[in-house]
């Protein structure tokens, strides 16, 4: 990310914990442990998740940059035990040999030159998004002190698709999704996702879908069109695009925008009844012209792939003997997109945190939330023309003859 805020992740899969560091954060900012071990929950509840799932319960502690409950302006570091290292601890392990298609187990050995394709499968390993998650909760607390929200739900899940009424507020799907494992905001749709799934499951097979992340109450004139690195909604789609499994990303309905006309694509601007008020009745952008924020919701869809792991096998080579064979199942999930959902929440809130920060300064929350207040809006009188002719004038120019 280009502007202040940053964090880092540390650990493996299976060893002993996950760490996180978050820089660029406000003093000020009350911390509430309870509602970032809410999120952590969130992201291990999910129809189609594997055995892991049954032995964590992530639980965060925070061991630097938070005092008193208010961040101190100073790195926040986070640590997240994991619960299974106490079964790999003193294991003697087989060496992993095969690689599996769909993983990072041949490309990170042929990266790294590793001997052992463990290496990469411990670090490689979605495990990693739980430590994003935690990092994430503690930016959405800035953005809820800012007048945030982010909030997610599963829009299908392989062909089952959730045909979610245009009109139907944000949030109510936002409080629609949490009343399922599924993540979906239309019951009956959920329950086709749930059979679409343990037919997978007894077909021995794994499937993916799509997730859409909304945020509400995000301010106009977040990011930038001046340079390619600073537009918003790139950072976005990089954001979101990291996660793991996460193949394709949109902003609004972009890939469906795309087989439509420019004059049913493009959002007109109207003036409100204040006749000052510039609004939207559509946002078909998603929240983003120029890479700049329009003030509408913000809104991401991410496609994510099948889970690679499968329990039947593929087909393969054993690197140590150079011989054709099969994979050897690990454990997996058969769907992970309800679970990834949350992590796409916590990717958006880091990034929208980030551009607020950027947007407003201030080293303290009670220096930036005034500054938040004072943002120039989409209104009239705020947006004085000189509405007279002008010339480029670059300083050099010869005149023309």
């Amino acid at each position: 990310m280009s502007g202040r805020l940053r964090f880092l992740t540390a650990g493996e899969s299976h060893g002993p914990e996950l760490t996180a560091i978050v820089e660029g954060l406000p003093a000020g900012l009350p911390i509430d442990l309870v509602a970032i071990n809410a999120q952590m929950a969130r992201r291990q509840i999910g129809y189609g998740s594997g055995g892991r799932m049954k032995i964590e319960k992530d639980a965060v502690q925070l061991t630097a940059g938070v005092m008193a409950g208010h961040t101190t302006g100073g790195p926040v570091a986070i640590r997240l035990p994991n619960l299974d290292y106490a079964r790999w601890r003193d294991r003697e392990i087989a060496p992993f040999t095969v690689p599996r298609p769909g993983h990072a187990d041949l490309t990170g050995a042929v990266k790294y030159g590793y001997g052992e394709l463990r290496l990469a499968l411990e670090r490689a390993s979605a495990r990693e998004t739980a430590a994003r998650v935690a990092v994430g909760a503690i930016c959405r607390q800035l953005l809820g002190a800012l007048g945030v929200t982010v909030g997610s739900y599963v829009v299908s899940i392989g062909p089952v698709v959730a045909s979610i009424p245009a009109g139907m507020p944000y949030a109510d799907r936002f409080a629609a999704a949490e009343e399922n494992d599924l993540r979906c905001p239309l019951p009956a749709a959920a329950a086709a996702m749930r059979q679409h799934i343990r037919d997978a499951m007894q077909a021995k097979d794994t499937v993916g879908g799509v997730f859409e992340v909304v945020a509400l109450g995000v301010p106009a004139g977040l990011g930038s069109h001046v340079h390619w690195d600073r537009r918003l909604d790139a950072q976005l789609m990089f954001s979101v695009g990291s996660i793991h499994a996460v193949k394709g990303v949109e902003v609004g309905p972009a890939f469906a925008n795309a087989s439509r006309p420019g004059s049913e694509v493009h959002d007109e601007i109207f003036l409100a009844a204040d006749n000052q008020t510039l609004v939207r009745h559509t946002n078909h952008a998603g929240g983003f012209e120029g890479g700049i924020t329009t003030g509408e919701p913000v809104v991401v869809r991410a496609a994510m792939k099948p889970i690679s792991t499968v329990l039947n096998p593929r087909r393969s080579v054993d690197l140590a003997s150079g011989e054709p064979t099969t994979t050897v199942y690990e454990r997996s999930d058969f769907c992970a997109v309800p679970r990834a959902a949350v992590v796409g929440e916590a990717m958006v809130a880091i990034t929208l945190a980030d551009a607020l920060l950027e947007k407003l300064g201030g080293d303290s929350l009670g220096e930036i939330q005034p500054r938040l207040a004072a943002l120039r809006r989409a209104r009239l009188d705020e947006l004085v023309m000189d509405n007279l002719p002008w010339r480029f004038n670059y300083l050099g120019d010869q005149p023309a003859a």
